[in-house]
């Protein structure tokens, strides 16, 4: 059984910053949070469910979507069972529903690949931080 609980939505003005966080529990064998690889996804109004950026077990290997390339930064501590996203430089078009999500990774005997950029590998997720830019 996992939770994820995010935290850091709100408005903002276009060029500004917001910083997400997401924090894990889980409960049972196995499931401490450095076996899990990490994923952020939104959900804009009218439209799909899309990724943002996800990391592997360490942090060390991260992905981004095109979109937020050079803005956002994920990160995870793996001490604190939490992942970030620092975003900066925001724009209009980055408002939506924020998604932390959880994958099974099986910490450094995992194989993290492009295959984590899509929603299908995430089992557990969060509840959603609304982000708001104004223009």
């Amino acid at each position: 059984q996992v939770q994820l609980v995010e935290s850091g939505g709100g408005l903002v003005q276009a060029g500004g910053s917001l910083r997400l966080s997401c924090v894990f529990s889980g409960r049972g064998f196995g499931r401490t949070f450095s076996n899990y690889a990490m994923g952020w996804f939104r959900q804009a109004p009218g439209k799909e469910r899309e990724f943002v950026a996800g990391l592997n077990w360490s942090g060390d290997t991260t992905y981004y979507a095109d979109s937020v390339k050079g803005r956002f930064t994920v990160s995870r501590d793996n001490a604190k069972n939490t992942v970030n996203l620092q975003m900066n430089n925001l724009k209009p078009e980055d408002t939506a529903v924020y998604y932390c999500a959880t994958s099974w990774e099986g910490g450094p005997a995992g194989y993290f690949n492009t295959d984590y950029c899509h929603q299908g590998a995430y089992d557990d997720w969060g509840q959603g931080a609304q982000v708001a830019v104004s223009s």
